[in-house]
C-alpha cells in the first residue's frame, strides 16, 4: 500500500486561511449579524475576551489544522475517485465534506437546541466558504 502524500505546508496554509476567514466572517464582515442571530450582546462578549482568548484561539487553530489535514486526505481520494484535479477538485472536496459532515452535524443545533434556521444557514455558509477555500489551497499545492 502506498502512503498518501500530504503537503504539510499547504495544510498549515489552509489552516491559517481558515482562521483568517473566521476572523473576518465573525468579526468585521458579519459580526453584528452573527451576534444578533445568536442572541449575543457586546457586553456579554467583553468579559469573555479577558478570559484566556489566546487559549481559545490556539484550540480553534488546532481544530483548523485537523480539519485541513483530513481535508487534504479527502482531496487525494476525491481526485482519484472523481478523476478531477486542481481547483475543481478542491472545490468538490470542500463541498462534499461540508454536505456529508458539517451540514448534518450542525443540523442538531436547530433540531435539538432550538437554534434558528437563519443562524444555521449563516454558520454553514461560513463552513462552505472555509472548506472550499481550504480545498483550493490544498489542491493548488499538492
Amino acid at each position: 500500500m502506498t502512503p498518501v502524500e500530504i503537503n504539510y505546508v499547504a495544510v498549515l496554509g489552509a489552516a491559517v486561511a481558515s482562521m483568517m476567514i473566521g476572523f473576518l466572517w465573525y468579526g468585521p464582515l458579519f459580526g453584528k449579524t452573527w451576534m444578533a442571530l445568536s442572541g449575543i450582546s457586546q457586553t456579554s462578549i467583553d468579559p469573555s475576551k479577558k478570559k484566556g482568548m489566546n487559549t481559545l484561539y490556539a484550540l480553534a487553530f488546532c481544530g483548523s489544522i485537523v480539519m485541513s489535514f483530513v481535508l487534504a486526505h479527502a482531496l487525494v481520494f476525491a481526485s482519484s475517485y472523481l478523476q478531477v484535479s486542481g481547483i475543481s477538485a478542491g472545490l468538490m472536496a470542500g463541498l462534499w465534506n461540508w454536505l456529508g459532515f458539517i451540514a448534518p452535524v450542525t443540523l442538531g443545533a436547530v433540531l435539538w437546541e432550538g437554534r434558528t434556521w437563519k443562524l444555521w444557514m449563516f454558520n454553514n455558509a461560513y463552513y462552505i466558504v472555509t472548506l472550499c477555500v481550504m480545498g483550493v489551497i490544498l489542491s493548488l499545492f499538492p
